[in-house]
């Protein structure tokens, strides 16, 4: 049986670590970085986000550390974006998140959810 919290613990480290990660489009990016460092464009085109939202977000998780963001002045100027070790440290989170939706989102809402067979 799960511990009971107290009302005065405050919100717990799941809902602080989805505060951090936990909207769309950042889940998206964040995911979509997984394969590796990608150019600004390569990000729009691969999330479908429009480039005031793509910009907005990759700002906002280079603030809190996910993303790094480098600049390469050569003609024609662009800029990549990699994730940081802090961001690469979602991968497992992500891998289980999938093995999750994998065995529980199999059938459409009008089904129902049920729990897999076990094995006795």
């Amino acid at each position: 049986m799960p511990a009971q919290r107290d009302a005065d613990d405050g919100p717990c480290s799941v809902v602080d670590s989805i505060a951090q990660i936990g909207s769309q489009w950042r889940l998206v990016v964040l995911h979509d970085l997984l394969d590796g460092e990608k150019r600004f464009n390569e990000l729009k085109r691969s999330t479908g986000a429009s480039s005031r939202t793509l910009s907005r977000v990759l700002d906002d998780l280079q603030e809190r550390g996910f993303v790094d963001r480098r600049l390469e002045e050569d003609a024609p100027v662009a800029t990549y974006y990699s994730l940081t070790a802090k961001g690469e440290s979602l991968c497992p989170v992500f891998d289980e998140i999938e093995r999750w939706a994998d065995e529980w989102l199999e059938t459409t809402p009008e089904e129902g959810a049920t729990a897999p067979e076990t094995a006795d």
